[in-house]
């Protein structure tokens, strides 16, 4: 009614509060409207002005005011309240929005779920629940409805977390004339059973000691490769740069005795340098020695050609350090008999006595 068409939104708060919002901006730009409302039905309608607005920059958008009976008449007029410019009456029962459910409980068996709310006192009959649900490798909600006030779903993994969250919805056509829901309870987190704070929690105590043991056997599995390479590296080393041995352990008492005085050393140690050079050449003799008789024993199997032959003045000199001579340097020109031949001898050749 009223002498101009503007849309209005009603919406009655489980019969508690009524909020009426209006759109004039479009139709009148600069005037800021007024309004007023009753709940009486008869002829004599005493007017109530608003007095919580709802403001859209800085112009009035809407009124905020409790619910007094089931019948309900608007006026929407121009600033001053004296000229009416729309009138609407209708019952307040149709256009009910219900709270949230209250008292949800989550009822798990299996790979079953189970969710249930406290009935409200009045018009359950109108109101169904919704169950929405997904997993965090879900982009949508999968939603199911029931009756209030329960409503069930199978089909949960139980190595997945989900995220559930519940609201009540007032049929339309035989309660409202509006399709209203509640706002949605506060979302919870569940995984096989299990309230969590968030899926980002999902991690069992299974799951933590497979970590645990991944990074013990990452760890080992380093320390030996690290060894390894330790123990390459140290063979490396030792035949790429051999160590240098400390001659102070080999000369013990030159560096003790002697504060490292090689001349003193030497005066006081020639007996020991003697005996040493004996020691290093008597071994060396006899491995001459047991040569030539081998050498020998080897010319008589393969013949005279294979014999080893003396210098004539080598031969008749008994002296007992010619016998110690391993290699004779000749002079130049030298003729050497050899299995009947002559053979000229230069300074790069020697011979074996």
């Amino acid at each position: 009614g009223g002498k101009v068409a503007i849309n209005t939104t009603i919406i009655n708060f489980n019969k508690e509060k009524m909020q009426i919002t209006w759109a004039t901006r479009e139709i009148l730009p600069n005037e800021n409207v007024s309004f007023f409302y009753t709940f009486d039905e008869g002829k004599h309608k005493v007017w109530k002005p608003c007095t919580t607005y709802l403001l859209d920059q800085d112009y009035n958008s809407g009124c905020l005011f409790k619910t007094e009976g089931p019948t309900l008449a608007i006026s929407i007029r121009s600033s001053n309240g004296s000229e009416e410019l729309f009138f609407k009456i209708f019952k307040t029962d149709f256009y009910i929005k219900p709270s949230p459910p209250e008292n949800v409980t989550f009822f798990w068996e299996e790979d079953t779920v189970t969710v249930s709310c406290n009935k409200p006192k009045r018009s359950a009959l109108c109101l169904t629940l919704e169950l929405q649900y997904k997993s965090k490798f879900d982009k949508e909600w999968q939603s199911r409805t029931s009756k209030c006030c329960s409503v069930g779903e199978q089909g949960f993994d139980p190595r997945k977390c989900y995220s559930f969250r519940v609201r009540l919805w007032r049929l339309s056509r035989h309660c409202n004339v509006e399709n209203y829901s509640s706002d949605w309870e506060a979302e919870t987190f569940w995984m096989n059973g299990t309230l969590l704070d968030s899926c980002d929690d999902d991690v069992t105590p299974q799951s933590k000691t497979v970590i645990v043991l991944s990074c013990s056997q990452a760890v080992l599995l380093m320390m030996l490769i690290l060894l390894i390479l330790l123990c390459k590296w140290q063979r490396v080393q030792t035949s790429v740069l051999p160590a240098i041995p400390d001659p102070k352990y080999s000369f013990a008492d030159l560096f003790n005795d002697h504060n490292g005085n090689l001349q003193e050393w030497l005066v006081k140690n020639d007996h020991v340098v003697l005996q040493t050079k004996l020691e290093y050449e008597e071994p060396e003799s006899i491995t001459e020695a047991e040569s030539q008789q081998e050498d020998g024993k080897n010319s008589d199997k393969q013949g005279p050609l294979e014999k080893i032959f003396t210098f004539s003045g080598a031969a008749e000199n008994n002296d007992g350090k010619a016998a110690e001579i391993a290699c004779l340097i000749p002079a130049p020109n030298t003729t050497a008999p050899f299995g009947g031949f002559h053979i000229l001898m230069n300074d790069d050749m020697y011979v074996m006595l």
